[in-house]
Formats: C-alpha cells, sequence, structure tokens
C-alpha cells in the first residue's frame, strides 16, 4: 500500500547516466558472471513514469518528442536530472528491522576481543533482544520499522525483506509481524515478509530445541501463513541455532503453507548446502564458509547468494565471503545490509557496495547489478522490480554524482538526492 497519493505522471529528464540494467539477452534469469557487468546505460536519458509504473525509457530528446508528453505536458510532473545518475531503487533482501533497541552491551564486548560465540553464551546475543520485543506494543514496533524503511529510502531504497525474530513465541512473532505490516502500509515502497521464528532457540526451551521446532512449524508458520502475514520463511542455520535437519523439518512445514524458504548458512561455521537445496529456497544468505562443491552447486541452482559484508565489519572479522569466487563460479550473488542491532547496525546500501567492492572485489557495476535486479530476484519480484523498464515498478533513486562509479567511491556520504518508491517521493534531500 502506498502512503501517498501517486502523481499521474512524473518525467525525469536530462540524466546525466541513467542505469536501466535491462539485459542484453532480455533474460528473465538473475545476473550471472560477467553479466553483473551490464548496466544498460543511457546518457542524457529520459524516464517517463505514469500511475506508477514505468512507462518510457529512452533519450531525453525522444521523450520531449514524444506526442503523449507533448499532449499532457500541463499534467506532467518534470524533473531535471541533469547533474545526476539515476538507476534503480535498491533491493534490500535481508533485514532484520523488528526490534527495539540496540545492542551496546554487545558493541563493548566485542571491543575488548570477545566473540559472537562467547557474547551469546553470557546471555547477550539475539536472546538479548527478546524481552524488549515480546513486551512492546506492536505500535511501537511498527514505528520502529517504519523509521528504518524512511531511512532506507534515503539512501536509496526502495524494495525491503523485513524479518521478524526477536519474539521468538508465537504470540511475539506474530507481533512483529504485523507491525511491519502496518509500518509498510505507511511507506511508499514495497516490503516483502519473512517469519524467522527459527532465529535461535529461546531461553524457556533450552535443551528442548525439537520441541521449539515443533512450534514453529505447527504453530508459527500456520499462524502467519492464515494471516497472509508472511511471504518467506527463514532458518539460522548454525550451530548454537538450527541444525540443517531441523531446517529440512521447517523448509518442509513452509512449503506445505504456501510460503517460500531462504536461510542463513555458512555464517560462522561450514554447513552442507545440498539437503536445503532440495526445497528450491530463495535465497542462501551471509555464506563466509561455502564450500568449492556447494559453490558449484549454487552455480546451477535458482537459489541466490545473498552476502551482507555489513556484518563482517562490524564484527570486526578479517575474511568476508568470497564474492569473486562466486560471481566467477557463476552463482547468482545479491548484496543486503543485514540490519540488525546485534552485527549490522547499517540502513545504507551504499555504504554495502563500497564494502563489496573495497573487501570483496566487486566492481562498481557488479555490485549495482547485485544490489538492485539480482536482489529482487532473490525475493522473487524481478518481474516488478530491480530494473528501469517499461511496465515495472517506478522505483528509482538519483544519485549527485557524475559517475555511476562514486556511488561507492564516497563512502560514509550520502549522495542520494531523491528517491521514488511506486512513482511515489520517498526521500528527498532538500527535506532531510
Amino acid at each position: 500500500m502506498n502512503a501517498k497519493k501517486v502523481p499521474a505522471a512524473t518525467l525525469l529528464v536530462n540524466i546525466r547516466q541513467l542505469l536501466t540494467l535491462a539485459s542484453a539477452s532480455a533474460s528473465n534469469q538473475p545476473r550471472r558472471g560477467p553479466q553483473l557487468s551490464e548496466l544498460g546505460i543511457i546518457e542524457d536519458a529520459a524516464v517517463l513514469c505514469v500511475g506508477g509504473k514505468i512507462s518510457s525509457v529512452g533519450t531525453t530528446q525522444a521523450a520531449l518528442r514524444d506526442a503523449w508528453v507533448r499532449k499532457n505536458k500541463k499534467h506532467i510532473e518534470e524533473i531535471d536530472c541533469s547533474s545526476l545518475v539515476v538507476l534503480p531503487g535498491f533491493v534490500d533482501s535481508h533485514t532484520h528491522p523488528a526490534f527495539i533497541a540496540p545492542r551496546l552491551i554487545d558493541f563493548e564486548k566485542r571491543i575488548t576481543g570477545a566473540t559472537y560465540e562467547q557474547i551469546a553464551s553470557a546471555g547477550g546475543g539475539i536472546r538479548s533482544s527478546t524481552e524488549g520485543v515480546r513486551a512492546a506494543s506492536t505500535r511501537k514496533l511498527s514505528e520502529h520499522v517504519l523509521h528504518a524503511l524512511q531511512e532506507m529510502a534515503s539512501s536509496g531504497t526502495t524494495t525491503v525483506e523485513c524479518k521478524s525474530g526477536y519474539g521468538l513465541s508465537v504470540p511475539a512473532e506474530i507481533k512483529s509481524l504485523e507491525a511491519i505490516r502496518q509500518a509498510a502500509s505507511h511507506w511508499p515502497g514495497t516490503v516483502l515478509s519473512t517469519l524467522l521464528g527459527a532465529h535461535v532457540v529461546p531461553r524457556e526451551f533450552q535443551g528442548r530445541s525439537r520441541n521449539y521446532v515443533e512450534s514453529v512449524c505447527n504453530e508459527m508458520i500456520p499462524a502467519a501463513a492464515k494471516r497472509n502475514l508472511a511471504q518467506f520463511v527463514d532458518v539460522f542455520t548454525e550451530a548454537g541455532a538450527f541444525s540443517a535437519e531441523e531446517t529440512v523439518s521447517i523448509f518442509a512445514a513452509a512449503t506445505r503453507h504456501g510460503l517460500g524458504v531462504r536461510a542463513h548458512v555458512c555464517q560462522l561455521h561450514p554447513c552442507s548446502l545440498a539437503p536445503l537445496l532440495k526445497h528450491d529456497p530463495a535465497s542462501f544468505d551471509h555464506l563466509d564458509h561455502i564450500s568449492e562443491n556447494d559453490i558449484q552447486s549454487l552455480a546451477t541452482s535458482n537459489t541466490t547468494a545473498t552476502l551482507v559484508p555489513g556484518a563482517n565489519y562490524f564484527l570486526g572479522l578479517k575474511e568476508y565471503p568470497p564474492a569473486r569466487k562466486l560471481v566467477d563460479s557463476g552463482v547468482s550473488v545479491a548484496l543486503a545490509t543485514d540490519y540488525n542491532p546485534g552485527s549490522a547496525p547499517t540502513l545504507s546500501m551504499p555504504f554495502v557496495l563500497s564494502l563489496a567492492c573495497t573487501h570483496m572485489r566487486m566492481s562498481p557495476a557488479e555490485a549495482i547489478s547485485a544490489a538492485t535486479i539480482n536482489g529482487a530476484h532473490s525475493l522473487r519480484v524481478a518481474y516488478c522490480k530491480g530494473s528501469i523498464e517499461p511496465g515495472k515498478d517506478a522505483d528509482l533513486t538519483a544519485f549527485r554524482v557524475e559517475d555511476y562509479r562514486e556511488i561507492p567511491y564516497w563512502i560514509a556520504s550520502n549522495r542520494c538526492e531523491f528517491t521514488l518508491a511506486n512513482g511515489v517521493q520517498a526521500a528527498s534531500a532538500t527535506n532531510q
């Protein structure tokens, strides 16, 4: 649902560089290998948006000569983009916004040398966010999620995957999904919701993980599906969280209820992906410790590898996901913020692009493709998101730079001039 009335028509003209992300092969498949560098650039470009959809894409000269544009000029909002680079709105395909407070004690402990596992075993980590979420009202949670969505838009994001996962009980997980839905109804962008009840085993189920998995499968998933609160079910498949066998059980329950599946895998330790791939997951996320065999399996699958280098940066890790090897092997690679209170408190996709270039050796073009069209594929919405092509949703962002490579170049700097989400202005530098 759009938070504002969609303007009848908007015409962006004189665009310095327009990155359409249109595929040279007109393929509806995710970008792999060399295809990641295909940005479909048009100079001195124009984009016409009508009723929240992209109507036409081409040069400014052609747009201004168009008979429909000339006839309806008085009713078209025209935006001069002569000093701007315009590209598809970013698709942030992995976020955890349904929380209440930052985890500052964890932050300080990590600075002194404590590891992720040590912090969790001492009572910090994911479980430490549970009390606040369980106590919060739906409204308070929703306000936090909406604030995050608005800040995301201010740096160019128009489509967001939002996970639950800090309630860890049936009522609190459903409340989190309801809060996400409420926030989405007040934001012009697009939100896809994911049930992450299987984030970790809550304290009251310690030593009884099987019972908790049964609750996720038999109570949480049916409740979320019945109320249409989620499009996906996610699992944190990791030592100290859920085993591959437990993940398969959760995947099967999700599939029975018509929900897509995705998983956090290979973040802290290696994990065989073969049993999980049988369930056709939309995305495997993190993949810091993926094996050579699994890379080859991913390259021939429909599953996207979603990399979240912001977590590696914030955790102070020396190693990052093997993006270069994944791309060169033909795996479909996406990028996301992993926005969360414990390991990735960032809402900025441009910052993630910078990390992808400097720490994972992706080129700026590859990073942009991974953050737009491949992110859309990871959420299975590439039919309407991720590129600037006639018929797709009018999701565009403009940066005050001379060349698209400046977007990841200027670190810790927000040069986003404005963002249109479904044809509505979701953010503007003049209003920030």
